[in-house]
């Protein structure tokens, strides 16, 4: 069967309204003076069911057991990570007009506009996965879809202590950290592990806790049996109806929250979340991108004061309010762990984030100067 024959039948079904079903498909190709047997006219809507309704040719790497992110660089590279690094598939597409046209649609079904007016879409498809999409020829060597899958199934410490997450002793300290009443940040760059981790710690918390979540996107989904999420909405195709992380922290803060999570850690509600922190709200946590531990507060600083706060406000609301950061990384095999557990220690008015215990996968923890302040915070 032709290509062009098939994006005729497609093109109808859209001008139609309809979804295809072999009924509608048969309709179609009869406009078209097309007959198939039932076998061939049953392919062909399998196959537009998987291009118009879902990912195209992408849904089969999407269904992949322990699949993370999905790229499609271009017409003709398509990678996965299944949490091992980035592994080049056999999936190509024929042009980069198809390319286009994929991103496009799964834009629409997030209710989000996709074309030379707004080259790029961040939104969140109805079954949770993350699209990130930007048209060439702003992106090369084609169109650039990036799919981030939520986790299906949540992982404990134990599972991730078997995948060797907590290599080098960290596996206790963890624990210690989920179990007080400290605030912390988990932390790492893209990919690392920052949303499992905090996920599974969670599940460590007291269940007479109530927990109230507060992500761009849900991913965190915690075995515990009182959660409450919240998750942020971009503006419409008229640039209404916009809901902020930081509108929903102003809200959480009302829920009589007992912990209070911001699954990500990334602009002008990092103003919320310091006052949260600083008004009785002991054991709140998140994740924020960070190359190291020692980075953090310089973090935070960069976020505060793009959002309005003098600088030394920053630092005294961190030291008062944040304790300790978990920092995970991915070594060249793409495999994930925690490397350092880091307290934040203010000094001079300003706040300093020191060692108390690195990891290594040959030996057992090494205590840093931070170690006894550590102890303090999760005896």
């Amino acid at each position: 069967m032709s290509v062009s024959l098939i994006d005729r039948v497609r093109h109808r079904l859209v001008m139609d309204g309809v979804s295809p079903t072999a009924a509608t498909v048969a309709d179609a190709l009869r406009s078209e003076q097309q007959v198939l047997g039932s076998g061939a006219l049953l392919n062909l809507v399998d196959r537009l069911c998987s291009e118009m309704l879902g990912a195209g040719p992408l849904d089969a790497l999407l269904a992949l057991p322990g699949i993370t992110d999905v790229l499609v660089n271009g017409p003709g590279q398509v990678l996965i990570d299944r949490g091992q690094g980035l592994e080049l598939t056999d999936v190509r597409f024929e042009s980069d007009d198809i390319v286009r046209r994929l991103a496009q649609r799964m834009a629409a079904v997030a209710g989000r506009r996709l074309d030379d007016a707004a080259p790029w879409v961040d939104a969140r498809l109805p079954d949770g996965t993350r699209l990130h999409a930007v048209l060439a020829p702003l992106s090369r060597p084609g169109t650039v879809i990036s799919l981030r899958v939520p986790a299906r199934v949540v992982y404990s410490i134990d599972d991730l202590a078997a995948l060797g997450m907590f290599a080098g002793g960290a596996e206790q300290p963890v624990r210690s950290i989920a179990r007080a009443r400290a605030s912390f940040v988990v932390t790492g760059g893209t990919g690392s592990g920052k949303t499992t981790v905090l996920a599974a710690m969670l599940g460590l918390v007291d269940p007479h806790e109530r927990l109230v979540l507060v992500e761009d996107s849900t991913e965190l989904r915690p075995d515990h049996p009182h959660v409450v999420g919240l998750e942020a909405r971009p503006p419409n195709v008229e640039g209404a109806g916009g809901v902020t992380v930081r509108d929903l922290v102003r809200q959480a803060l009302r829920m009589r929250p007992d912990r209070l999570v911001v699954g990500e850690v990334r602009g002008h509600e990092v103003v919320d979340l310091l006052a949260a922190l600083n008004t009785g709200h002991e054991g709140g946590c998140g994740t924020v991108h960070a190359n190291s531990a020692v980075d953090v507060p310089a973090r935070f600083e960069a976020l505060g004061v793009a959002a309005g706060l003098p600088r030394d406000a920053v630092h005294s609301q961190l030291a008062a309010g944040l304790d300790l950061v978990i920092h995970l990384d991915r070594d060249s095999r793409g495999v994930r762990r925690v490397r350092e557990i880091a307290v934040l220690v203010g000094r001079d008015g300003w706040v300093q984030a020191v060692t108390a215990l690195t990891f290594d996968t040959e030996s057992l923890a090494v205590s840093g100067p931070g170690i006894e302040a550590f102890r303090a915070l999760v005896s």
